[in-house]
């Protein structure tokens, strides 16, 4: 440990009840995606302490300041701002939203970095730029949500890594440090868990069924029931469901966003949303066919007329086993902190618009326990704040150093060896594909 990494752990320690009091904060403030206005604010607002001059408002709510060199590698460091709807969650807002996922944790981890790579003898020591970047909408938002933020600011994605690229808000930017609530090993007892699993991507579904509205008792006769349409669909779906392959960890989960009009007249406007998930994009693309199939198919059998649009959801996280450089930090932290790598192979059927940022740089993401009940669920609390909130602070902030001190010659090392799927503007025009 030289003396910059002793002096990045000393003042994370020295703020250690500011940070706390930051975290309670956030976690009693929670907000929906694309709608984080007053979390936005506290996170410019500390950052604009450190002597940062943040920009804010983009893609609504997201908030970047750097500091640093210029002409070495610029380096993210990743908090999302959103919460997700789980009105039953004891802290739920009035809205009925909670952070059930540890998302506030995040933003906690990176302005508790922020603390110490912003002390001027730590700053000068980076060869390189470090971003603070916190950014919207995470979760999946609904097909209402899409609508209005679309007509209100522009935005034409789901998840907001994806709208600041399709902006070109990191198109400075090299490489990423993310970081997460434990997900798949919360009963391991572990700390730390370092690298990243697989994840699946999606596309996001609605499907628009149009009947016609006629008296439910009198005459039944002369309506055509989207509804039934709707349920004729389902089943197809179910009955397809033995062409998925193992393989492709598969996942389409729908719910019935309008059902009808009323009680008594045949329900002529129907509308399903779904998301379609699967380990590979090649899979979510054939997986979402065979859905169209099902819905046309119902709607041509009752008499329907169908619409249905998709929307450009999360791309595939590659598995990305744990860097050298957070083997080398890890012990930094203390005898005490129990870390862990990813179990290589395993496959994590939930998604995270993470991967899009995989689709264009290397991103090194390690996840941290503190935390207990299931995620996205009323149970969710921290049960530790020190693992949730100070030890992850730690490790960003010595793996941010690592990285860029030396001339920044592990983010070099770590960008050139990276073979991304996409460039940046390779993404961008496929999301203008998809999103128009």
């Amino acid at each position: 440990m030289d003396h910059v990494e002793e002096k990045i752990l000393s003042i994370i320690d020295a703020h250690a009840q500011e940070i706390q009091a930051l975290a309670d904060d956030l976690f009693q403030h929670p907000e929906q995606g694309y709608h984080e206005y007053r979390t936005a604010k506290v996170v410019a607002d500390f950052l604009r302490k450190l002597g940062m001059e943040p920009r804010e408002g983009l893609a609504i709510t997201g908030v970047k300041a750097s500091i640093g060199k210029e002409g070495g590698p610029n380096l993210a460091l990743i908090g999302e701002l959103d919460a997700l709807a789980c009105p039953t969650h004891p802290s739920a807002s009035p809205e009925g939203y909670a952070h059930a996922c540890g998302h506030y944790a995040q933003l906690v981890c990176m302005l508790g970095a922020a603390l110490a790579l912003s002390d001027p003898e730590v700053a000068a020591s980076l060869d390189g730029k470090a971003t603070f970047f916190a950014v919207p909408a995470e979760e999946f938002q609904g097909a209402a949500v899409r609508e209005e933020v679309l007509q209100s600011h522009d935005v034409h994605c789901i998840g907001g890594k994806c709208e600041l690229l399709r902006r070109g808000e990191f198109d400075d930017v090299d490489l990423a440090i993310t970081t997460h609530s434990l997900m798949v090993d919360r009963d391991s007892g572990a700390d730390l868990v370092l690298g990243n699993n697989a994840c699946n991507g999606f596309v996001g579904k609605t499907v628009y069924l149009h009947g016609r509205a006629a008296h439910a008792a009198a005459a039944p006769h002369l309506g055509i029931n989207a509804l039934n349409a709707a349920n004729l669909g389902l089943s197809a779906l179910g009955m397809i469901r033995e062409t998925f392959q193992e393989k492709d960890c598969i996942r389409v989960h729908p719910y019935i966003r309008k059902g009808g009009e009323a009680v008594n007249i045949v329900p002529s406007e129907v509308v399903v949303d779904m998301m379609v998930r699967a380990a590979t994009q090649q899979a979510v693309e054939e997986t979402s066919a065979k859905v169209d199939n099902c819905f046309k198919g119902a709607a041509m059998a009752i008499g329907c007329e169908v619409d249905i649009v998709n929307s450009q959801g999360y791309m595939p996280c590659p598995e990305r086993l744990p860097d050298q450089v957070m083997w080398d930090v890890a012990p930094l932290l203390g005898e005490g902190v129990r870390v862990q790598p990813i179990h290589s192979g395993s496959q994590n059927t939930a998604s995270t618009d993470v991967g899009d940022l995989f689709a264009v740089m290397p991103v090194l993401n390690f996840t941290f326990g503190g935390s207990t009940g299931d995620l996205h669920s009323k149970d969710y609390k921290v049960s530790d704040p020190n693992t949730a909130h100070i030890i992850p602070a730690k490790m960003m902030a010595l793996m941010a150093y690592r990285l860029l001190k030396d001339g920044g010659a592990q983010a070099k090392a770590i960008v050139d060896d990276y073979q991304a799927p996409y460039t940046k503007e390779a993404y961008k025009a496929y999301v203008k594909k998809i999103s128009g």
